[in-house]
């Protein structure tokens, strides 16, 4: 950064950067060799379904092949060897600079590109692109001797109004040459210093892979930027007993903390962390980071500097790759859709997208520009300003902890911007059902309590109605132990606002022994220990036909009916099937009265037993409850919009937190 002069300085936005680990499955988000295949604009797909089916498939087709980076031209953090007579295109993930939301959310309206070539006949080409995907040239300079050349682009902010990137392509000549860049902006003065950030990351039972998380915070040009990193341990494998803590106390130093106390949850976790850094008061942001991820530290360095150049306080979130599939996107983005009060991607976006088959200039969908309303906390940065004004985490435990602070903050004005080229490795949702398990409690009681506080439907719009419908499909599936964990939510919500803090810490426990109580709860490793699958009528269909959209309709409306029947006789002793996890869904499991049931994470299987009297009891319950929530709907949100402000204070948080903060437990 340069000193100031007439009253601007200059900032680094955003620098080429190369993958630590030379791992060639991350390459493609680094660099992309691939020749672009735009897809086709939907406007001139048009309206038709069958052509939206077909434009949909070809979206997802690959375009990356042939050649690939190899991992010895990546000569070190920053510099990239570009082979004699290969093109590279910077319009990767990391290395493409997101041009629309700096020009939104941020005071730099210009940017200066600086690439520096070691070597004779390289040709570097700038290129921008629209919102609707489509590319324009910009600028194109060449090397002429062997030495070490600079090229300086300076590129304005003013067309992205609506999405759009800058990249630069490089092509090498008859030699090697060797690549680097930076992206520089002219900032006011008082802009000149980086903040700092404090990480609150919260841990249970994963000592080891926490220890590795927190080796990863040594990076040397992140060192700088970190105040404090806080690991809220909440289990009993602590990470001080890791084998690589010795090392993490070492890297770290006095910079590290460890806060003990009970499991409170992830909201539990990461609200002492906004508390310890709000007390503290020595850092400009807190980053909530889960314990199970793999983070790149220039992605850090990224939000804080977005962080600094907004516009108005801003949270900055990452993304989230699959750790398994480490080039697959999560999601581009988040909402919640307001009717349904159900977070979501956009509809003109795309779930699990793979950028090592289809990178940036051949997704037309990845240019519009993706407003968010939350990040999840899996890597997110949030301003110590927004935290002293609008207060901590919800006592929620897991489960839309984020979503709702992301709604909360846009309320007081301070938006969410999820960044593209910051982003961590997470494992992946996709290979869980937590919908079925202990965590349905959550996903229920705390979709209807953020329901309550933000949305602007009269009776939170489509909520109501669309719980009843999950409520039934997980009745008619035979998935007991789930109904009764949802009904219990519902139950809780009615108790107000005020028993969610006392719940917190007491609240788990109870939801996994209700559990035990029912036999689809109860898994086994072994599914030779259960009786072998029977059935006195051989089926005539195939269990893994996906059925028609009709026939979805008239089992949902012939199946709650056929509960009231008695099971056949053979069901008693036998299951009579087995069904594999990706099969298990409602409409197929209602036509059984017993089967095995394989999880989604492939290591268990439960047994499912159709019981008419428990279907009968849990139904009245759900109509019951369902119809109270109907009528008791403003009163109640009445409730919890007064409460709000209370619950998350500082003040309540510290009586959670006195049992394990009074008299130095936490040491």
């Amino acid at each position: 950064m340069s000193e100031p002069t007439g009253g601007t300085v200059t900032r680094l936005l955003q620098r080429q950067i190369l993958p630590l680990d030379r791992d060639a499955e991350v390459f493609p988000l680094y660099v992309d060799l691939a020749e672009p295949d735009l897809d086709e604009d939907k406007y001139v797909v048009g309206g038709s379904r069958a052509a939206k089916d077909l434009n949909n498939t070809k979206i997802r087709q690959a375009t990356v092949g042939g050649e690939k980076l190899r991992p010895e031209q990546v000569l070190d953090r920053t510099r990239l060897r570009v082979d004699a007579g290969q093109t590279v295109s910077l319009a990767s993930y990391f290395n493409a600079f997101p041009a629309s939301y700096w020009r939104r959310w941020t005071i730099v309206d210009q940017v200066r590109l600086t690439v520096t070539v070691e070597g004779a006949g390289a040709t570097v080409v700038v290129n921008k692109s629209l919102a609707n995907g489509n590319s324009q040239r910009v600028e194109s300079a060449e090397s002429t001797g062997s030495g070490t050349e600079a090229f300086v682009f300076d590129l304005s902010l003013k067309p992205f109004i609506d999405g759009g990137w800058y990249w630069y392509d490089v092509l090498a000549g008859e030699q090697p040459v060797v690549v680097s860049a930076e992206w520089t902006a002219e900032v006011p003065a008082d802009r000149a210093a980086h903040g700092s950030v404090d990480v609150a990351i919260t841990t249970m039972n994963r000592p080891e892979f926490c220890s590795e998380l927190l080796l990863q915070f040594a990076d040397e040009d992140l060192a700088p930027y970190l105040d404090t990193v806080f690991v809220m341990e909440q289990g009993t494998q602590l990470v001080e007993d890791a084998e690589l803590f010795p090392d993490v106390e070492k890297a770290l130093g006095d910079k590290l903390r460890i806060v003990k106390q009970g499991n409170l949850g992830g909201s539990g976790g990461y609200a002492r962390g906004q508390l310890e850094s709000l007390r503290k008061g020595t850092a400009t942001y807190a980053l909530m980071m889960d314990d199970d991820v793999v983070c790149e530290p220039e992605g850090i360095i990224r939000q804080v500097t977005f962080g600094d150049l907004a516009r108005r306080p801003t949270i900055v979130g990452g993304h989230m790759f699959s750790l398994y599939a480490r080039s697959r996107l999560h999601s581009f983005g988040e909402i919640v859709h307001p009717w349904r009060f159900w977070w979501k991607t956009p509809e003109d976006g795309y779930m699990q997208w793979d950028f090592g088959t289809r990178n940036i200039r051949s997704a037309r969908w990845l240019h519009k520009r993706v407003d968010v309303d939350f990040n999840g906390w899996f890597s997110c940065l949030i301003p110590r300003q927004v935290i002293d004004e609008i207060g901590l985490s919800l006592p929620l435990f897991i489960k839309w902890d984020d979503a709702e602070y992301g709604l909360r903050a846009r309320a007081h004005g301070f938006p969410t911007v999820t960044f593209p080229g910051a982003a961590v490795w997470h494992v992946p949702w996709t290979d869980k059902n937590d919908a079925l398990d202990w965590q349905s409690y959550f996903h229920l009681r705390n979709r209807l309590v953020a329901a309550l506080l933000h949305s602007t439907f009269p009776r939170g719009g489509r909520v109501i109605r669309e719980v009843f419908n999950n409520q039934l499909a997980h009745l008619v599936a035979m998935q007991y132990s789930t109904a009764e964990l949802r009904l219990q939510a519902m139950e809780d919500v009615l108790r107000g606002p005020q028993a969610l803090h006392e719940m917190l810490p007491t609240r788990l426990a109870e939801v996994n022994a209700t559990r035990k109580e029912f036999s689809d709860a109860q898994l086994v490793a072994d599914v030779d220990t259960l009786p072998p699958p029977r059935m006195e009528k051989p089926l005539k269909k195939d269990l893994t036909e996906v059925p028609t959209r009709k026939s979805q309709l008239i089992s949902a409306g012939l199946a709650p009916l056929r509960q009231l029947r008695a099971p056949r006789a053979l069901s008693r002793t036998n299951p009579e099937a087995a069904i594999p996890a990706v099969d298990a869904k409602w409409y197929r499991l209602a036509g059984f009265d017993s089967a095995i049931v394989s999880m989604n994470d492939g290591t268990s299987a439960a047994l499912y037993r159709r019981d008419p009297e428990t279907y009968r009891a849990l139904l009245k319950r759900t109509i019951d409850l369902h119809a109270r929530f109907a009528k008791q709907w403003p009163e109640l949100a009445r409730q919890y919009r007064d409460a709000l402000d209370e619950i998350t204070s500082p003040e309540a948080w510290e009586r959670t937190f006195a049992p394990w903060t009074e008299g130095g437990a936490d040491e």
